[in-house]
């Protein structure tokens, strides 16, 4: 499993985050949003839901993404911690 700082190594992962700061997307809205293959969007997905940076909500066909402000809170908290050492 890769960890927090690896899926926020990667760009289109930060927008992903980026855009999910107003709100809740669905897959094919997030999917909407960029120049990619949506089998591309879609492994961006997966690994933003593994390091829980996003929860999800199906809703019959339908998943629904959304920002985790737990687990950005506990990022915060660990680079702080490292920061002060």
């Amino acid at each position: 499993m890769m960890d927090v700082w690896g899926a926020l190594a990667d760009r289109t992962r930060r927008e992903i985050l980026d855009l999910l700061r107003s709100r809740p997307y669905t897959a094919g809205e997030i999917a909407d949003q960029f120049s990619l293959s949506a089998a591309t969007v879609s492994h961006h997905l997966s690994i933003l839901r593994e390091t829980k940076l996003v929860t999800t909500t199906r809703r019959a066909q339908t998943i629904i993404y959304a920002l985790d402000p737990r687990a950005l809170r506990q990022l915060m908290r660990g680079l702080a911690e490292f920061l002060n050492g």
